[in-house]
């Protein structure tokens, strides 16, 4: 019979039968409704981060390896419920055999941070160093007492997740963008580029994409805007949502999504796989880094390319960030209207700016102003999005770009947010208005039945 072993502080002795027998406790009252559960968080998560703490001062973590989870869970059962008794948790047995499993699966899995991707409340984990874990809560961000042994135990969970997709991140390839399990996207990179240690930046995936609804809920837009918005989509309007980064583009773009009818194809390309579109009928490609040899890459203008032989009815790009922009305009202007995706720019001008040098970037031979009457006729319409002071994320201008006058971009806006002031605890001040312009496109939307009133667009008070 192989022997077993305990799990001791600084190394693997081991250990008699009888001393693996399992620890006896007697019943605890239950806590019928925790308080991390009232705040929307898992139960205990404070608890848990304690722990994990305490586990990283005190135990050798690279023996995790070598033992069976049946060992891990009696040795680790062990310490855990000492920590209950002493910190008087009540809890009773089955809610400590459930603890001690939930530790067991964290600290196996991506350790100290797998609490926090437990957590609803967090959007973003961000890791400076195994010393400093800071994290993004309702758009604000937060220090927590989370922390890991060492910069090789943060290496050795960065290696896990980034091996699990195909990847690796070393000093020869010292940067990298990957996917964890359920979606959620990271960004790695380590010494040298790395200073002081790795740093690792996590976008959670929502398990459950906003809506529209959702985002009025939340003061992002105004039910005219939204109504709009739905429309074009449904009328087939090439749409660009921009904004900075943390903005919320891929939310609303997946909330926008929610307008297509679902009798069209859609493909999706993405450098990592975040968009969540609930039709039937959609592909999903993603991009490739190279290996180890430097060969192998797959960019996002090559499956831009080949989506367009796979008969989409309209083509979603996650982000647009470089030559994959000139193939983008020209699927939008050769009968995949309609077609949907984001950019980094910080108002609808700079997005047309930003749009023609990624254009410029596909070395195809066009003059400026080609590259510029490509984009007056394939994007129609421009969403600002911005995050602010306080956290929110709101819509900031919807803009119709009307054609190419004297080699410039023609842009009219027709709703903007306009800021008032700062409230006492920090929230912005400001109203949702119509600029009293009327949407070009409105004429092509009531062709196919889609009629929007016109009193949307007066002037008259604050939507």
């Amino acid at each position: 019979m192989p022997g077993r072993f305990r799990l001791s502080f600084k190394s693997i002795e081991p250990v008699s039968q009888e001393a693996t027998t399992p620890i006896e406790l007697s019943p605890a009252p239950a806590v019928t409704t925790p308080p991390d559960e009232e705040r929307g968080r898992p139960a205990l998560l404070d608890e848990k981060v304690d722990l994990h703490g305490k586990i990283l001062d005190e135990f050798n973590l690279a023996a995790f390896d070598k033992l069976s989870r049946e060992d891990l869970l009696r040795q680790i059962g062990s310490y855990v419920s000492d920590y209950v008794h002493n910190q008087r948790i009540p809890l009773n047995h089955r809610e400590l055999e459930a603890f001690t499993e939930e530790v067991l699966d964290e600290m196996t899995g991506l350790g100290p941070i797998e609490p926090l991707l437990k957590d609803p409340t967090v959007s973003d984990i961000l890791i400076n160093t195994h010393s400093s874990v800071f994290v993004e809560r309702f758009g604000q961000l937060d220090s927590t007492r989370v922390r890991f042994k060492d910069e090789a135990h943060l290496l050795r969970i960065v290696n896990k997740i980034v091996a699990a997709v195909g990847r690796r991140v070393d000093e020869t390839s010292p940067m990298v963008d990957a996917r964890l399990a359920d979606g959620s996207r990271i960004n790695v990179a380590v010494r040298p580029i790395a200073i002081d240690g790795p740093l690792v930046s996590i976008r959670k995936f929502a398990k459950r994409a906003f809506s529209m609804d959702r985002l009025l809920q939340v003061g992002s837009l105004r039910p005219q805007i939204s109504e709009l918005l739905c429309a074009a989509v449904r009328g087939r309007i090439s749409m660009i949502v921009s904004g900075g980064t943390g903005s919320g583009k891929t939310t609303l773009l997946n909330a926008l999504s929610g307008s297509i009818p679902a009798t069209e194809r859609l493909l999706t390309i993405e450098d990592a796989a975040e968009l969540q579109l609930q039709q039937p009928h959609v592909g999903r490609l993603e991009t490739r880094p190279p290996n180890a040899e430097g060969t192998g890459e797959i960019r996002q203008r090559e499956l831009v390319k080949n989506a367009l032989r796979m008969r989409p009815d309209r083509i979603i790009i996650g982000e647009c960030r470089g030559e994959e922009a000139f193939d983008m305009l020209q699927a939008m202007n050769t009968g995949h209207e309609g077609s949907l995706t984001t950019i980094h720019a910080n108002s609808p001008r700079d997005a047309m700016r930003r749009l023609e040098q990624m254009v410029g970037m596909a070395s195809v031979p066009m003059s400026p102003e080609n590259i510029r009457q490509q984009i007056a006729s394939a994007i129609q319409l421009v969403v600002q999005l911005q995050r602010h002071s306080d956290g929110k994320r709101r819509v900031v201008s919807v803009s119709e770009i009307t054609g190419l006058e004297n080699n410039v971009v023609q842009m009219q806006e027709i709703f903007q947010f306009v800021r008032e002031g700062v409230d006492p605890s920090g929230q912005i001040l400001g109203s949702f208005r119509a600029t009293g312009v009327r949407p070009r496109f409105l004429a092509d939307l009531k062709t196919i039945g889609i009629e929007i009133p016109a009193s949307y667009f007066d002037i008259v008070h604050p939507l």
